[in-house]
């Protein structure tokens, strides 16, 4: 059996303040859902989803955040560290986040919907 180690940063961000402006929170509506799901099933359409594991950690960071290392980095304790990836717990990770998926999204040739914006489209040709 192999085993693998994972290590999980959290960043403080209960401690920060930061403008509510930069905060996001990319939540797809059920109404948006079910109006998808109803045209997708009317026109014989077929439906792709995705849940992203550690989905923060894809998005670079905007802002200049640092810590610095503690006791877990042994030799390297005390140490600054800059972050370059969204860390869960920051209040600007969210909009980082959505930032770097709604680009990806358009460089796959995916549009987002008027009416709900994290569903995403795109068109193509069914053979039959």
């Amino acid at each position: 059996m192999a085993f693998t180690r994972k290590a999980r940063f959290v960043a403080g961000g209960h401690m920060t303040e930061a403008p509510s402006s930069l905060t996001y929170l990319s939540v797809v509506l059920r109404e948006t859902v079910q109006i998808a799901l109803t045209i997708a099933a009317l026109n014989d359409l077929d439906i792709m989803a995705v849940s992203i594991g550690n989905a923060y950690l894809n998005a670079p960071y905007r802002e200049k955040v640092y810590f610095t290392t503690g006791t877990e980095f042994s030799a390297k304790k005390g140490q600054y560290v800059v972050v370059i990836r969204a860390l869960y717990g920051l209040k600007t990770s969210g909009a980082a986040w959505r930032a770097f998926l709604a680009q990806t999204m358009y460089n796959l040739g995916f549009k987002s919907c008027n009416a709900g914006p994290d569903l995403w489209m795109k068109p193509g040709v069914k053979n039959d």
